[in-house]
């Protein structure tokens, strides 16, 4: 059976829980950014990713032991493992090392190459049908995000964080084509679950660091990693398994372009952040091209 085949079965129309699990991965990862910056001023990295999955793995190893899911076939436990290591670990740390010198327009739109990436190996791979009007789409939410990016007033520039964010993008897109034939045989949350104690393993060795550097750190630091591991980890890795098993990876990878015109209400909302001419104009195109993708759909 082909990989292509072997996804059918997982892709259903776009439904009201389908919506709603984008619209709660796009939030939970919207406020991640943020999230990672106050974390970043009292851990390190490797320790900020060690603590947050920590928390999320948790109740994700319960999940699992209550459920007993099948176990994985010969064929599928390196797409487990592969969740694991890129999706969590390797995407925590360089997100995360690469946050520390990265404006968060930038930031944003490095790691909405991902998209891009997915919708290639997408087609690639899984042999999903990706037409003119999608890649028009993604071209306006990808200019919208530059747009967002240069009306920080920062500036783009390619430096060692740069790169490390745009690894993390490189690793978003391989675990999404990845993961995707597991829906045909295994539950979304089976899945994300799965991954985040797969990851949480991996990160384990900066699991005492960071403990150590719990007494020192702010309250606020302090609530930003429970945040983390709580919503943008446990509850967005779950909603996202959820709508990309019922989605094509390339059309639900296109749904992440929302996360940084959401960002941008956010800090509107909660800091008093006015966004310029320069990053209104840009969440409106980001926005239009998710729009322009899912017409008729």
């Amino acid at each position: 059976m082909s990989i292509a085949a072997e996804c059918a079965p997982a892709r259903r129309s776009f439904d009201a829980v389908t919506a709603a699990a984008l619209a709660v991965t796009i939030i939970a990862w919207a406020s991640a950014f943020p999230a990672i910056r106050v974390g970043l001023a009292a851990f390190g990295p490797l320790e900020l990713g060690a603590l947050r999955f920590a928390i999320a793995a948790v109740p994700a190893a319960l999940f699992l032991a209550l459920t007993r899911p099948p176990l994985p076939t010969r064929g599928e436990w390196w797409r487990f493992a592969a969740g694991g290591l890129f999706f969590v670990a390797l995407y925590t740390l360089l997100l995360n090392a690469g946050e520390r010198t990265v404006s968060a327009g930038a930031a944003s739109f490095i790691i909405n190459v991902n998209p891009i990436i997915t919708a290639v190996l997408a087609l690639m791979i899984l042999g999903e049908q990706f037409g003119r009007r999608a890649w028009a789409g993604t071209a306006l939410s990808f200019a919208g995000i530059g747009l967002i990016a240069l009306g920080e007033g920062q500036g783009m520039r390619i430096d060692e964080g740069a790169l490390l964010i745009l690894g993390a993008a490189l690793c978003n897109s391989v675990t999404t084509v990845a993961q995707k034939p597991l829906f045909a045989r295994h539950r979304p949350l089976t899945v994300s679950a799965s991954h985040m104690v797969i990851g949480a393993l991996i990160l384990a060795p900066g699991l005492p660091g960071g403990l150590t550097q719990v007494p020192a750190a702010a309250p606020e630091a302090l609530a930003a990693v429970i945040y983390l591991g709580l919503v943008p980890s446990l509850i967005a890795y779950g909603a996202w398994a959820v709508a990309l098993s019922r989605l094509p990876a390339a059309r639900a990878s296109n749904f992440m372009y929302c996360v940084p015109p959401v960002a941008t209400a956010m800090g509107f909302l909660w800091l008093g952040e006015v966004p310029g001419t320069l990053g209104l104009v840009g969440g409106a195109m980001a926005l239009g091209g998710v729009i322009v993708v899912n017409l008729k759909r």
